[in-house]
């Protein structure tokens, strides 16, 4: 495993678009939705950006439903160069791969609608598609015990923490995890440095994290914090996204400054 901490790219999606959104805001009826930044570039630019600066294991993201097309273009810029998520099922899981994904990443499949667990979704999403091929999506919102996974956009809190046991139980069910912080998303105000730390102190699979990234300090910031075991997805700050705390340029400087080790 690596312990270099490095820029993954992504792509939000929301109504067809490329998007980045405060994450809290995002509920089924769009009143309370909150807008950082809607690009006018397609999927499939962004998409071709990443491929041709050799950024590996960034995500594409479907909030909501709208998406499907701009998702395959996306992929279809980059072929097994990106991993998708939202409304990934047993279903249609292995209809993504062939459309050109690294991975599918899932959350709400796991759970009933009332946020709990359901085991049984897992071992048929493992079978359609293999551990290999599998991120598990624990995005979360602090609670008074720590962290809890928070499904449906974010908006409802299931029955699982993100501890230590909660990892290790997991982890031989996927190949890596994503975890964005769902109360700092899109805020640019800084890391969970708390939550960064723990992860990293567990770190035993590959783990991006996501929330409140406002700089490039804020990668130098997660290697430290986690030993170089989390990687760092930085969105409404990035200058490709509107933001003007970081540019893209320097991130991918930065990767390539900084390899991870093979």
């Amino acid at each position: 495993m690596s312990n270099r901490s490095k820029f993954r790219p992504c792509i939000d999606l929301h109504e067809g678009a490329v998007k980045q959104i405060v994450g809290g805001t995002l509920d089924s009826s769009n009143e309370s939705l909150q807008t950082n930044f809607v690009s006018d570039q397609s999927p499939g630019w962004f998409a071709g950006k990443y491929a041709s600066d050799q950024l590996t294991g960034g995500h594409v993201i479907q909030l909501g439903p709208g998406n499907t097309e701009a998702a395959r273009e996306a992929l279809a810029g980059y072929p097994n160069g990106l991993q998708i998520g939202g409304g990934i099922s047993a279903e249609n899981a292995s209809e993504w791969l062939e459309a050109g994904a690294s991975h599918v990443i899932v959350t709400s499949s796991l759970f009933d609608p009332d946020g709990k667990f359901l085991l049984d979704q897992l071992d048929r999403l493992v079978a359609a598609v293999g551990a290999e091929r599998l991120v598990i999506d624990l995005s979360c919102r602090r609670t008074a015990n720590g962290w809890t996974v928070a499904m449906n956009r974010w908006q409802t809190l299931t029955d699982v923490e993100v501890t230590a046991e909660t990892l290790e139980q997991l982890s031989d069910s996927c190949a890596e995890f994503l975890i964005h912080a769902a109360d700092v998303e899109g805020k640019c105000g800084g890391i969970d440095s708390e939550l960064v730390s723990f992860l990293g102190d567990w770190g035993k699979i590959p783990i991006t994290y996501a929330g409140g990234a406002r700089d490039l300090s804020d990668l130098e910031l997660v290697q430290e914090l986690s030993g170089g075991r989390l990687d760092l997805t930085i969105g409404s700050a990035l200058d490709i996204f509107g933001g003007s705390g970081v540019t893209y340029e320097e991130c991918v400087r930065y990767n390539r400054q900084n390899p991870s080790p093979v």
